[in-house]
């Protein structure tokens, strides 16, 4: 067991100053003052001296595997380190393919996630890549879906250049497939969309909710903050039917001020706050193409761009922090249908829980209950990790 004492909670709702009590994997008690665990053999006594205690986050869109290759072999990026995503407050995290599904395989992401799990964080995998039909395991989106307990949902690429321009039925098709899987396994059935520059935008997407009777909780469209207004003024009518939009955080301070900016816009224009959801791309190549097509340079980001995005919201003095936070928590949650096991501070939830210092920057990790950072200092470490 270990006992929080005197930490200024956000669940991400503000609860104030209160000890929380952990067992085992999960919060079992959170109240003003919890006595009667002094001196007592398996316990662990933190005083958290009221500093901030917040939900671990929620990384929607993350490449564990690497991603790139749009400049041949030599451009693939590498895989995901537990090391990293713990810096940055990553606790649960969801790996997918990028515009590789050839050399990056499924099984290669199944394998990773599966690691990483037994690290000791939380991951759960899409199948599917860019293309369409998605490439699959067993033969099917619905049957990966159903049948391995870490296949959560499938990733298409939609009007985007490197995809196959799925049109309304193929997304028909798909989100069909993936909603019926998500009822049998159980799970989210989530279809994550990759939204290119492409001049369909999210047309596709309404075709599809206007001309089938599929929800819009079970379709995410990414990357809706990094390719212009037009794009972005789809993706607040999107919210307006009932769905959700990810950003996709930068990876510097400035680029997350731009960012904060575009969060603050979808607001003012009426898009519930409940239905933005931010993620990294992280380990995912960011390349630069000319007018003629042709990849002209390439990066890749990180996940630390979603704590940076926190606290440029908060600096820019967009959203206060319980609300920001929601963006890479509770929202998040909401969208993998775990709103009762993850990105709350909550009695029966998952103990994901970071400490921050005074300044808002990560100080300590706890994952699924055990300590995973402490004072900057990493307790727990991939194997072949320094």
């Amino acid at each position: 067991m270990i006992l929080f004492k005197n930490a200024d909670v956000y669940a991400p709702k503000h609860l104030g100053l209160k000890d929380v009590l952990v067992e085992g994997s999960k919060i079992v008690a959170i109240e003003d003052v919890i006595k009667g665990y002094d001196n007592l053999v398996n316990v662990q006594i933190i005083d958290v001296q009221g500093k901030k205690m917040v939900p671990g986050y929620i990384d929607l869109h993350e490449h564990i595997t690497g991603g790139g290759g749009e400049q041949g072999p030599v451009s693939r990026t590498p895989e995901a380190s537990i090391g990293t995503l713990l810096e940055c407050g990553v606790t649960t995290v969801i790996g997918l393919l990028g515009t590789d599904g050839i050399s990056r395989s499924l099984e290669n992401l199944l394998a990773k996630a599966r690691a990483l799990n037994e690290e000791g964080i939380t991951c759960y995998v899409l199948t599917g890549s860019y293309g369409y039909p998605s490439i699959t395991i067993t033969g099917s989106v619905e049957r990966d879906i159903t049948l391995i307990d870490l296949i959560i949902g499938v990733k298409l690429a939609v009007s985007d250049h490197r995809s196959s321009n799925p049109q309304g039925e193929e997304i028909i098709k798909v989100a069909t497939a993936a909603r019926r899987a998500g009822l049998l396994a159980p799970c989210c059935g989530l279809v994550t969309m990759h939204m290119g520059s492409g001049k369909g935008r999210l047309e596709p997407i309404f075709y599809a909710l206007e001309h089938s009777d599929i929800l819009a909780k079970n379709l995410l469209p990414t990357h809706m903050n990094t390719r212009g207004k037009e794009l972005l003024d789809d993706g607040i009518r999107f919210t307006k039917m009932g769905g959700h939009i990810d950003f996709t955080a930068s990876g510097t301070k400035e680029g997350n001020m731009e960012e904060a900016a575009k969060v603050k816009y979808c607001l003012e224009q009426g898009a519930p706050l409940g239905s933005i959801t931010v993620s990294s791309d992280g380990y995912g190549s960011q390349p630069r193409f000319n007018v003629q097509g042709e990849c002209i340079g390439l990066t890749y980001s990180t996940p630390c761009g979603l704590h940076q995005l926190v606290e440029d919201l908060v600096e820019k003095k967009v959203l206060k922090l319980e609300e920001a936070l929601t963006l890479v928590t509770s929202n998040a949650a909401q969208v993998l249908d775990m709103n009762n096991v993850k990105g709350n501070i909550d009695i029966g939830a998952d103990a994901d829980l970071l400490i921050y210092n005074a300044d808002l920057k990560i100080e300590s990790v706890f994952a699924k209950g055990k300590t995973a950072i402490w004072e900057n200092e990493h307790i727990i470490k991939g194997r072949f990790e320094v």
